[in-house]
């Protein structure tokens, strides 16, 4: 074998090599963004969710003690109503952004595309 071939292959193992490494440090940046979201929007959302139940419980129970004693069943089932509709209403908003969140690892995934475009011939 010759010197020139031995170190020609050499030098392709090595910028594949870099390669690689510079993918592997994209996805880790990306998997630390991802995490730090994620911890985010739980943490905020049960936050949120939390503070929210307290507040529409007591304002339920103001409205249905409030009412006087021949209408409390109708004003407690119009409530539960009330909730069941508002859950149902979050529950499509919730979905219909979630469908709109591009994929994750989108960045990693279109440059190993780029990547395996480049290495076929």
């Amino acid at each position: 074998m010759s010197g020139g071939l031995i170190e020609s292959a050499q030098n392709m193992l090595a910028s594949v090599l870099e390669l690689g490494r510079t993918r592997f440090e994209l996805l880790g940046t990306e998997l630390r963004e991802e995490l730090g979201r994620l911890a985010t929007t739980v943490l905020g959302g049960l936050a949120a969710l939390m503070l929210a139940a307290l507040g529409l419980a007591f304002g339920a129970a103001a409205l249905i003690l409030n009412a006087s004693e021949a209408n409390r069943l109708a004003m407690t089932v119009g409530v539960a109503v009330f909730f069941v509709v508002a859950a149902a209403l979050v529950g499509w908003q919730v979905r219909r952004v979630a469908a709109a969140k591009p994929r994750a690892f989108d960045a990693t995934i279109s440059e190993l595309e780029n990547d395996l475009r480049a290495i076929k011939p």
